[in-house]
């Protein structure tokens, strides 16, 4: 199994480096991330090349979250490399999601079309926030449903869903009398509206990031997703594997940021010597070195502890600190260090630094994991005060 991984993970490997990276040039400065025709062109080529959705097998299963990591840093040495493989998010997230949680039907009907790479999909979870608004605390939600006979009506309204323009299916989070609940659409739907598509510092994601109201959308029972009330088991369920699947994407984008940042600084000369016999700059290489490691040991090891069954809030809440403050400090340094070339379009360089501040911000501020992780801490001084 270990070999067969290791040979996937090469070939995902090749394939990016030499049939993805030449496209990266299509990318542009548009914030609301590559236009579909280009992903579908670089999807047949990854079907043709077997590396689409390589972290699920042809019967269903799923990687380990361990070689699960071993292939996502292989698709996310460009930036448009996940899209190509059909490993970005948030459909990556969802594919686990309703491989865990929908039933066979569901699972003809909206899982299937995403493995094949067919359709993209969106996570309608977070909402605006503005005064008693939810935004990103589900606990909060203002999204709500209620029965109507053998269907639910939504209603509310949702911020920075990513993917929601050019979707075909879409996850839902609302609240009803059971507590919250998840239902599976079709999308487009005319009771689904998308008020803007926000402008925002990353661009790599499809779709963009869009503020979107639903008014009275009916969809049957058969489409809620698992049971009502169970919504925030459901979404812990998605949201620390999806976490770790950031931090493995992102730890592949910024390991190529730290190769051309390395072959500039051998390349150019300064001073009279090469820029990496500057300590300065040979230091900051250095330390991207140590960041990079540590940043693949945490996504190891959090891997781990999902993979023994755990559901790793906590685990994936430091390994999302740990490795998204990392990463972007690695990024940094590479812009830092290739001067007016690190902040120009020139080399993906740039867009990694972009990509990576966001990601302190996504899935997560940084402060609101260490928030939770405190409370954690206070939970078990409670319970053990020694």
């Amino acid at each position: 199994m270990a070999e067969a991984v290791s040979e996937l993970a090469q070939r995902v490997e090749h394939f990016v480096r030499e049939s993805v990276i030449p496209f990266e040039g299509q990318i542009g400065r548009a914030s609301h991330g590559p236009p579909d025709p280009l992903i579908m062109e670089l999807r047949g080529a990854a079907r043709a090349a077997g590396v689409l959705t390589p972290h699920i097998r042809a019967d269903g299963s799923h990687l380990s979250q361990r070689d699960t990591a071993r292939v996502l840093r292989m698709t996310g040495l460009s930036p448009l490399g996940p899209l190509a493989c059909n490993t970005a998010a948030p459909d990556e997230g969802n594919m686990y999601l309703l491989g865990k949680v929908a039933t066979p039907e569901q699972k003809a009907r909206f899982l299937e079309p995403l493995v094949r790479g067919e359709a993209r999909s969106a996570f309608f979870m977070t909402e605006p926030a503005d005064e008693n608004g939810a935004g990103s605390d589900p606990s909060m939600m203002r999204t709500v449903c209620r029965r109507d006979g053998n269907h639910w009506v939504i209603s509310g309204r949702k911020k920075f869903i990513t993917g929601a323009e050019g979707a075909k299916v879409g996850i839902i989070m609302a609240k009803a009398e059971e507590g919250a609940c998840m239902f599976l659409t079709d999308l487009p739907d005319p009771a689904i509206r998308t008020l803007r598509v926000i402008d925002t510092i990353d661009s790599s994601m499809p779709g963009g990031h869009a503020e979107i109201e639903i008014e009275d959308l009916r969809l049957p029972a058969d489409q809620m997703l698992g049971r009502a009330g169970e919504g925030f088991h459901y979404a812990q369920v998605r949201l620390s594997p999806a976490r770790l699947s950031h931090c493995m994407r992102w730890h592949g984008l910024v390991t190529r940021a730290q190769e051309i940042a390395s072959a500039y600084a051998c390349r150019r000369h300064a001073f009279g010597k090469p820029l990496i016999d500057h300590e300065g700059v040979g230091f900051m290489l250095g330390d991207n070195m140590i960041d990079l490691k540590q940043a693949e040991l945490m996504i190891d090891w959090c891997a781990d502890v999902l993979d023994s069954g755990n559901l790793g809030t906590a685990e994936s809440s430091m390994a999302k600190v740990a490795v998204s403050e990392a990463l972007f400090r690695v990024a940094d340094r590479c812009v830092q260090l290739m001067g007016g070339t690190g902040v120009s379009g020139d080399t993906i360089v740039e867009l990694a630094f972009r990509e990576t501040r966001a990601f302190r911000i996504y899935d997560g501020p940084t402060e609101v994991h260490k928030w939770s992780l405190a409370k954690k801490i206070k939970r078990a001084h409670a319970a053990d005060p020694r």
